[in-house]
């Protein structure tokens, strides 16, 4: 690379971010999206978090396979276009089933950065340097959901709620811009697949055939259902619950930004611990804490100001988690596999965010006013992610 490993850093993270950014700031405005476009069914809103999520799912099946074989660049470059061109339509748009659709095509665009940037990162890191690096990354990427909902906020206090989809647009250009200004195309022709349907399924296949891939998969769909729970829910949970949603985007921003300490302790210690202990100590205690939170819930505390602040917490726990878990799961699937790393960013990352996506989504309908079904569906996820992280421990040591 010709630029320091810190500006590397800084632009991974503003190209992951997209996803953030395009999530969090959307929240401060579901309430007057339910309002506006779906006053008969409140929850469809939701829909807005859900749709993208699910386009980021599917463009994350094509983007890394399609940057092996015609280079990293070129494929963020046609995803930053999608992005926008949406983001437009939604700009436009007065029907939900439309902004639905192209909230789903702006999350196929968003998957272009996302998933490259994890394949820029492999190819030039592995192991638990790269474990290392993605936590840094992670550091700086926390920043923006915690200034996202502020800054939706901000925007709605102004403009309109549809004019946050031009705040999109321009962190898109910018994070872009710099992309393709600093960051030399690290696919040259020499190292480029041919893309063809045989090759991504002869690729597909050898991801797939590693045990220890697999269980890193599904272990990675329980962490980020976790993550989409809270994300899909929190807001719901502050106005209805709590009677605090004109002070949310602060709670938010605070929650998201101690939370980003949890990616600076996994950069330390994951170089002692490895990244397989890291995440099972994660999800165990995760599960410890939900099952607090469901006993203060239980006692009738949680409508008191002590246990507002005992839910405050538990969300923080949420986030810090995903801080201890993601990167590694990700560095541990995709280690064996550096030689198809697009290919393999994108079938890791397709699959785990469908899979969490349908598990999130589907709790996030049963919201019925109280935090029932956030607690026990993170409870859920929680249980099963640790017993699927602890099964990872039965597989050789790569590097993790």
């Amino acid at each position: 690379m010709r630029i320091s490993t810190t500006e590397f850093v800084a632009i991974m993270a503003t190209l992951v971010a997209t996803v953030a950014i395009s999530i969090d700031g959307m929240l401060p405005a579901l309430t007057i999206i339910a309002d506006e476009l779906t006053p008969l069914r409140p929850n469809n809103s939701q829909m807005i978090l859900s749709s993208f999520v699910a386009g980021m799912a599917v463009g994350t099946l094509i983007v890394g396979p399609l940057s092996d074989s015609y280079g990293r660049k070129p494929i963020i470059y046609y995803g930053a276009s999608l992005y926008i061109l949406t983001s437009a339509v939604c700009i436009l748009s007065q029907s939900l089933e439309v902004i639905l659709i192209a909230r789903f095509l702006q999350g196929a665009g968003a998957s272009a950065p996302r998933v490259v940037a994890q394949a820029l990162v492999r190819d030039f890191y592995q192991g638990r340097e790269m474990a290392r690096i993605s936590s840094f990354i992670m550091i700086i990427f926390a920043l923006v959901p915690a200034i996202a909902p502020l800054l939706g906020s901000f925007v709605m206090v102004v403009f309109q709620w549809r004019a946050i989809f031009f705040l999109f647009i321009a962190f898109v250009a910018i994070s872009t811009i710099w992309m393709g200004l600093r960051i030399d195309e690290s696919v040259t022709k020499e190292k480029r697949i041919e893309f063809s349907f045989a090759h991504l399924g002869l690729a597909f296949r050898e991801v797939l055939s590693n045990p220890m891939i697999i269980i890193a998969i599904v272990t990675l769909v329980f962490a980020y259902s976790v993550l989409f729970v809270g994300i899909f829910l929190i807001q719901p949970v502050f106005e209805q619950v709590f009677k605090r949603s004109e002070t949310f985007p602060y709670w938010f921003a605070s929650i998201a930004l101690l939370a980003a300490s949890s990616s600076y302790v996994n950069a330390k210690l994951v170089r002692r611990l490895g990244m397989r202990m890291l995440t099972n100590i994660a999800f165990r205690t995760q599960v410890c804490l939900s099952t607090l939170i469901l006993l203060v819930f239980w006692l009738g505390y949680l409508e008191v100001e002590f246990g507002f602040f005992c839910f405050l917490f538990w969300m923080f726990s949420i986030f810090f988690q995903a801080g201890l878990t993601m990167g590694n799961l990700t560095a541990l699937a995709m280690e064996p596999v550096g030689h198809i790393a697009g290919t393999a960013a994108s079938l890791v990352s397709a699959i785990a965010t469908i899979g969490s996506v349908l598990l999130a989504a589907g709790v996030g309908q049963f919201f019925d006013g109280t935090p029932t079904a956030m607690i026990a569906g993170v409870s859920l996820f929680a249980l099963l992610g640790a017993i699927s992280a602890y099964q990872l421990k039965h597989y050789e040591r790569v590097s993790g």
